[in-house]
């Protein structure tokens, strides 16, 4: 199955609840919620933007960082990310992103749920 993102972004503010500044959202329609994942999107976060620190009780989240310097936080512990890496927050684990350089911070932002074992 091919998914096309938005091509017209969606200027957006407290991404993840409490994030800061602003960042253009290009999200991915998908067509059934047959599969594990519920939302994928490629974010834009301006200078000095964040995705707010935020918890995943009942799902997973993958951040693919394509572009850019952000730190990523997880479970309290935080890390420079830049283009090419890739964060995995599992269920139950809380993380949010901010843009730390001065270039847009591009990144995929995938979510799945996942069945309690």
């Amino acid at each position: 199955m091919t998914l096309k993102n938005a091509s017209n972004p969606i200027r957006r503010t407290s991404l993840g609840g409490n994030g800061e500044g602003y960042a253009d959202t290009f999200p991915v329609p998908i067509p059934d919620q047959n599969g594990a994942f519920i939302m994928v999107t490629r974010l834009e976060l301006d200078p000095g933007a964040s995705v707010g620190y935020h918890k995943h009780a009942t799902d997973e989240e993958v951040y693919f960082i394509m572009s850019g310097t952000g730190l990523y936080c997880e479970e309290g512990m935080e890390e420079t990310v830049s283009g090419g890496d890739i964060r995995l927050c599992r269920r139950g684990n809380s993380h949010g992103i901010k843009n730390a350089g001065n270039d847009k911070l591009i990144l995929c932002a995938a979510i799945a749920k996942r069945e309690s074992r």
